[in-house]
């Protein structure tokens, strides 16, 4: 149910994205070739990966959108991918579904363009890691999963309605920390790809003034979330994560917000594993059975990043956990070391402890959080109040530790218009 939620604002995201610009229609196809790198220790072999991307996308090139003035007029689209990782018995292939944005960087005197891509979505993958059958490949446990693509391009030359381009970059496979093992899948690649232009564009309606209009606004929000995770993969089974944040900040020209906040979370994971008195409880901190709500919960500050893009926003936090305390046996038992023993017959999942390390200690204070929401009304017409889904991945550090579903409330005050001078 949660990743069908996910899923939905993924989409409804990139449709709504997609379906905003009244100028040109592209079509991209893309043929990419790499490597996949190795995801664990005895990670198997795998040969030359090849994949086929097919993204279809608009050009936002109007002063009318506010927010693609702002972002130097890009392109939004949706991409359906196929990877083949290099071994179809034990790595397998990938299907992906993922709206993308794609910015110009910078222009040569031959009106070439370098740009970036980057793109978010979900991925289903038809081989995943087996206890018996496929012990090695740590990378994947799930068969849907986030996906992840950051490409750079250069346009190499234009025929009649067609731009060829060749790409450099990276691609992410993971489940959000939903089942272990998930080391994920890291592949970097170079590509060809041509843009054919399906729909001539408008003429562009962009404003050639020096004077600009700088707007500001205040906001304060509040959001609740549910998420899942799992605790190790010994103890496997997903458990409710769940979460409140309120934050406080501002938009700059109805398209860049920022702002920085409070957030606490509640992890069944940790409360289960204390009421049942689970491995290392007892041993290592007896106090917590006394009051297990007190030590699984979390709380701590963020910093917040968005781009708001009329109905959908692009957000990235980077916090500090003031509060974790369970986090010291979630490190020694999911980072540990694993092995199958056979026990009167019967196949069982051994460990040896993490150690807590510098590397912990970093894990256990830095928390992350990148996604994707969707806004009920337009970003653009500064409602003074606006509700919103989100689907977000959170990370101790660069860590998946739980993929989440989110409702939010948003309230501005005080839009301020500033003429400045270029």
């Amino acid at each position: 149910m949660l990743q069908n939620c996910i899923i939905a604002v993924l989409l409804i995201s990139s449709w709504n994205v997609f379906s905003q610009s009244r100028n040109g229609y592209f079509l991209t196809p893309e043929i990419l070739v790499g490597k996949t790198m190795e995801a664990n220790t005895g990670f198997p072999d795998s040969g030359l990966q090849t994949g086929f991307y097919l993204n279809f996308s608009r050009k936002h090139d109007s002063d009318e959108e506010l927010w693609a003035r702002e972002l130097k007029y890009p392109q939004t689209g949706l991409s359906l991918g196929f990877s083949d990782f290099g071994n179809s018995d034990l790595i397998g292939k990938a299907f992906t579904i993922m709206p993308t944005i794609q910015m110009d960087l910078l222009k040569t005197k031959k009106d070439k363009t370098l740009s970036i891509l980057m793109g978010m979505g979900m991925s289903y993958m038809d081989t995943q890691y087996d206890i018996l059958d496929n012990p090695f490949n740590k990378g994947i446990s799930t068969k849907l999963n986030w996906s992840f693509k950051s490409f750079f391009y250069y346009d190499a030359f234009k025929l009649f309605k067609t731009q060829s381009r060749i790409g450099l970059g990276y691609l992410h496979h993971s489940n959000g920390h939903i089942r272990l093992p998930n080391q994920g899948l890291n592949s970097f690649l170079l590509s060809v790809s041509s843009q054919f232009q399906l729909k001539d564009q408008l003429r562009s309606v962009r404003h050639m003034t020096k004077d600009t209009t700088r707007l500001t606004q205040t906001y304060f929000s509040l959001r609740t979330g549910i998420g899942q995770n799992v605790l190790s993969q010994a103890f496997n089974d997903k458990k409710e994560v769940y979460s409140l944040a309120a934050a406080y900040g501002k938009i700059i020209n109805g398209t860049f917000k920022f702002g920085g906040g409070l957030y606490y979370r509640f992890y069944e994971k940790y409360y289960d594993h204390i009421k049942n008195r689970g491995d290392q409880v007892e041993e290592q901190v007896p106090e917590y059975i006394d009051h297990p709500f007190r030590y699984a919960t979390n709380f701590g500050a963020f910093g917040t990043a968005e781009i708001l893009m009329n109905h959908v926003g692009i957000e990235f936090n980077l916090g500090i956990n003031f509060y974790k305390p369970f986090y010291k046996i979630d490190w020694q038992l999911s980072q540990g070391y694993t092995w199958i023993r056979m026990v009167d017959g019967e196949p069982q999942i051994a460990y040896v402890l993490e150690e807590l390390n510098d590397y912990y200690k970093l894990k256990r204070t830095v928390s992350s959080r990148l996604g994707i929401k969707y806004y009920i009304l337009n970003t653009n017409d500064h409602p003074r109040h606006n509700v919103f889904f989100g689907a977000h991945i959170n990370a101790n550090l660069g860590q998946a530790d739980f993929s989440e579903f989110s409702l939010g409330y948003v309230r501005r005050f005080n839009l301020k218009k500033k003429t400045v001078i270029d």
